[in-house]
């Protein structure tokens, strides 16, 4: 505990992982000492990147299962396309949320005429098991629920903060949230001691209860708070990741979140040869093929990391 009685935050590096052939992006989840918060278990920020008269991102049509994206962008496009027929650009302060249920398939492009920066993050949600099978869904929401105080503005992404309520449709309870400080501004932020919370920085730097928040990493604020104390001298942009702790084992790999190794070798095998994935119209491409698996059965990990046994 620290010296205010509160969880001691734990500040997690991330690290840059090739994203196509022209986006770089900083993974800050899911690491070693930290695999999820809430149902959070896949985090990428990546900008502000230059791409005036570059391709931007252009990642190709790519299959999930098991899981929800949620894409948050602070400067630039991206155009979305699915399976599902949806065909969506996204841009600042609007949600994409894509639920692939059993299986869904899209990509992700900047237009060929494009702000001149990118900069956002994209983020995955697990979903439990009374929901993984289900039909997959895209839903896009250009407005959603803002306020201002005293030099922080608050725009909820998903779920539920000081009384501001997002219309995205979630599986379990779970929070994101964009909060934007003037220069000196400061907040008592009130938590949900039954969810665990982290915190990263988009732009600028912040003071989280004494620790310093700067982009590159992430700040695990722990369990059971019931406020944080935030400050930034000359002005940031953060965003907040809450949710009841998700106690459902899960396998992840590449772009599959699942229960078991052989969950995982099916969804691939049906990628490559099935059509649970649907197809993706309109790319100007070819989709991305699945990666080798290892030879040896992927690992079933708790939230915390833990190896379990398969039953």
């Amino acid at each position: 505990m620290t010296l205010a009685g509160l969880p001691a935050s734990v500040l997690l590096p991330g690290h840059d992982v090739p994203l196509g052939r022209y986006t770089t992006v900083r993974r800050l989840l899911p690491q070693r000492p930290r695999r999820m918060i809430g149902a959070w278990c896949f985090v990428d920020q990546f900008g502000p990147d230059d791409v005036l008269g570059r391709p931007g991102m252009q990642v190709p049509p790519h299959p999930h299962t098991g899981l929800q994206t949620v894409t948050w962008l602070v400067a630039g496009e991206v155009l979305h396309r699915d399976s599902l027929g949806s065909l969506q650009t996204i841009r600042p302060a609007q949600l994409n949320l894509m639920t692939s249920g059993h299986g869904i398939s899209h990509s992700e492009e900047s237009p060929i005429e494009h702000p001149p920066v990118m900069h956002g993050i994209q983020l995955w949600v697990a979903l439990p098991d009374d929901a993984r099978h289900q039909p997959a869904r895209f839903e896009h929401h250009a407005d959603l629920p803002s306020a201002s105080t005293a030099g922080v503005t608050t725009t909820v992404v998903v779920g539920e903060l000081a009384a501001l309520r997002s219309p995205a449709r979630v599986h379990t309870p779970l929070l994101g949230a964009e909060l934007l400080f003037d220069a000196g501004a400061s907040l008592e932020l009130s938590l949900r001691r039954d969810f665990e919370y982290g915190l990263l920085a988009l732009d600028g730097a912040a003071e989280v209860d004494g620790a310093e928040l700067t982009p590159g990493g992430l700040l695990y604020l722990g369990e059971e708070r019931t406020t944080t104390n935030i400050r930034s001298a000359d002005g940031a942009r953060l965003f907040l990741l809450g949710g009841e702790p998700f106690n459902e084992p899960l396998v992840m790999w590449w772009n599959f979140v699942a229960r078991s190794d052989a969950e995982i070798r099916q969804a691939r095998e049906e990628w490559a040869t099935g059509d649970r994935f649907g197809v993706v119209r309109g790319y100007a491409g070819e989709r991305l093929p699945a990666p080798a698996l290892p030879t040896t059965k992927l690992k079933i990990r708790d939230r915390a990391g833990n190896t379990l046994s398969e039953e």
